[in-house]
């Protein structure tokens, strides 16, 4: 084990692949993360087991979603009620389930979606987040559209969108993840411009913060924003920089970094991480990062073979 971080943000980390997965099952890439109430962790992977439940120990509870259930899976959602919400970006499906895997509802059925960037919902889109006031779905509308759109609780009334393509304030270039905290502020993972957006509930843009990476996770827990980032560079560069990525930077809800975790280039090694793809918290403030490795490196090795792609941050 190694310390990352600084002050009250300081994490231990063995750099090893996390989760107690039986003879015969693979990841081959955790592609996202979350947890619930009862500090229920969700692996949602493109491996043979799609949806893989474990304690914070790292042993499974269950899994679900084998077969042809999903296409190319890309993010979890668990919402306040502990109801399971799962991204295809590749099929455009959109659907909550139980937690034991139990089709409730299909906001976007698989394989129909809107023709790209015409703003209408969807279009490979990336994650979605639940209003803690309301139960107002918003879905991330990030690869094929720059867009957010706001459902409300029974996903039958769109009651708002917002965004378009670009670099100025408010516009996005690949609206990657999405969050929201308990006042309905929403903070936008604009993943190619290198920032975070932050919306009132009506949409409108508070604040953006720069001084990171490529922005491809963002969770909100307790009044911190974790945020994953991966390079802003090259394959060749980022093989030797550092100061880039891939990590995750804790900043407060002012925008302000308070610790980075991750300096160095990528790696195996304890303390380095592949390819950041989404962050999530369990109630004891450790830190659980799921990274697409395979997609950005795995598959690229010759021949190609599964990486390290799920790690755990302890608190100390």
């Amino acid at each position: 084990m190694i310390t990352l971080g600084s002050r009250e943000y300081t994490y231990q980390i063995s750099g090893e692949n996390w989760g107690n997965l039986p003879e015969g099952w693979f990841y081959k890439e955790a592609t996202s993360v979350d947890v619930d109430s009862k500090d229920n962790v969700y692996v949602f992977n493109r491996g043979n087991h799609p949806m893989i439940v474990f304690d914070t120990e790292g042993n499974v509870l269950r899994s679900w979603g084998e077969g042809d259930i999903f296409t190319n899976p890309h993010a979890v959602t668990i919402a306040p009620d502990d109801t399971v919400w799962c991204v295809d970006n590749q099929d455009h499906s959109i659907r909550q389930f139980t937690p034991e895997g139990k089709l409730l509802m299909t906001l976007n059925e698989r394989n129909q979606h809107a023709p790209a960037m015409s703003g209408q919902p969807f279009c490979s889109p990336t994650r979605v987040a639940i209003d803690p006031r309301n139960g107002d779905i918003l879905v991330a509308d990030g690869y094929g559209n720059a867009r957010v759109h706001r459902f409300s609780p029974d996903g039958k009334q769109l009651l708002n969108s917002w965004g378009q393509a670009g670099t100025e304030p408010g516009s996005f270039n690949i609206v990657h993840d999405i969050d929201i905290d308990p006042d309905g502020y929403v903070y936008i993972g604009d993943r190619e411009n290198r920032r975070i957006q932050v919306f009132n509930p009506a949409g409108e843009l508070e604040a953006r913060w720069g001084d990171l990476s490529r922005t491809a996770a963002v969770h909100v827990s307790k009044g911190l924003i974790y945020v994953g980032e991966y390079y802003a560079g090259g394959a060749e560069a980022y093989k030797v920089a550092g100061q880039l990525g891939p990590r995750v930077s804790i900043l407060d809800v002012k925008g302000n970094v308070l610790t980075r975790l991750g300096q160095e280039a990528f790696g195996d090694e304890p303390g380095k991480f592949y390819a950041p793809h989404a962050v999530a918290t369990d109630s004891n403030g450790d830190i659980y990062v799921a990274e697409v490795s395979h997609a950005e490196f795995g598959r690229n090795i010759d021949p190609p073979r599964e990486l390290r792609s799920m790690q755990k941050l302890i608190k100390k």
